[in-house]
């Protein structure tokens, strides 16, 4: 066949305009292809997500092939209600991907829900305890004792070199035989025994109970220096008739006086020094008593380290 010439009519070849046609309709499926699955991918947000909802976002299954194919063939007539995506797809049981979009910011700017605070158990201080002057009594009264004893070994020496049995030469043998004796230590130890049961039962109370009951003290020293004579005969070897008899002579004897006025007296002045050690712990309880209800008032405190 000859070329074609000017002005001469041109034939079309038909085979080549129909394999055109089929690769346009080729090319155009593949970048509707293409456009479908990038719309597949993309997450649609209506509204702006917060931290305290996030919606899910239903994207729909990617284009099918057949589908953008059917769209472009009939993209000229009249859209069918009854057809749905997907029902020519190659996959009709494809499920429908749910993606829920991950939203970063939000969810680090979401406010964090309050912990329900947990109860802290905190022990109530306990009362504080009085202090009481018992002890201090009984040790003052140790003292006391000792003075006590002194002073009634004085007396009794005294008044025994008056009647011409004690001189310069035999003092000290009359002592020794005497810190030896019934007769001297039993006042002695009557005497202790009363002063620190006072002492118990008056406490920290004021000087003018040992000036009062200083007198109980006193007729308690004089029990002894009788009870102590009795000691010394001793009671157990005299008949009922004898002990009538020593009774009666330790009566008014002069030492039974002294042990009543010494035993008194003593009371009175150490009695003073408990009762000013009463005061200051009777202060120290009313401290310790206000700082209790100070800190009651406070209420409990959690204290850091």
């Amino acid at each position: 066949m000859s070329d074609p010439q000017y002005g001469d009519p041109v034939e079309e070849n038909v085979a080549d305009v129909e394999a055109t046609s089929a690769d346009d309709a080729v090319a155009r499926a593949h970048e509707a292809l293409a456009d479908a699955e990038a719309a597949s991918r993309e997450v649609v947000v209506e509204e702006p997500v917060v931290a305290e909802q996030v919606d899910t976002v239903v994207v729909a299954p990617a284009a099918d092939p057949a589908d953008v194919a059917y769209a472009d063939r009939y993209a000229d007539e009249p859209v069918d209600e009854a057809y749905t995506p997907g029902a020519y797809s190659s996959d009709p049981d494809a499920p429908t991907e749910v993606v829920a979009p991950a939203v970063v910011a939000a969810a680090a700017a979401a406010p964090v829900a309050p912990v329900a605070p947990q109860p802290i158990f905190v022990q109530a201080p306990e009362a504080p305890r009085p202090r009481g002057n018992r002890a201090a009594a009984g040790a003052i009264g140790l003292l006391a004792a000792i003075a006590f004893g002194i002073l009634y070994l004085a007396a009794a020496l005294g008044l025994r070199a008056l009647d011409g049995d004690v001189t310069g030469s035999n003092v000290g043998t009359a002592a020794t035989s005497a810190l030896t004796s019934w007769w001297f230590w039993v006042p002695v130890v009557v005497f202790y025994l009363a002063f620190w049961l006072l002492g118990a039962i008056v406490n920290r109370g004021r000087w003018g109970h040992w000036v009062i009951f200083g007198v109980i003290v006193g007729l308690a020293s004089y029990g002894g220096h009788i009870l102590g004579q009795l000691f010394q005969a001793p009671f157990w070897q005299l008949t009922a008739s004898q002990g009538q008899e020593l009774v009666k002579g330790q009566v008014l004897a002069p030492l039974a006086i002294v042990a009543f006025v010494v035993g008194r007296e003593l009371t009175i002045w150490f009695g003073a020094w408990v009762a000013a050690r009463g005061r200051r712990v009777a202060e120290l309880n009313r401290e310790a008593q206000r700082e209790y209800e100070r800190t009651l008032e406070a209420g409990p405190r959690l204290h850091q380290g």
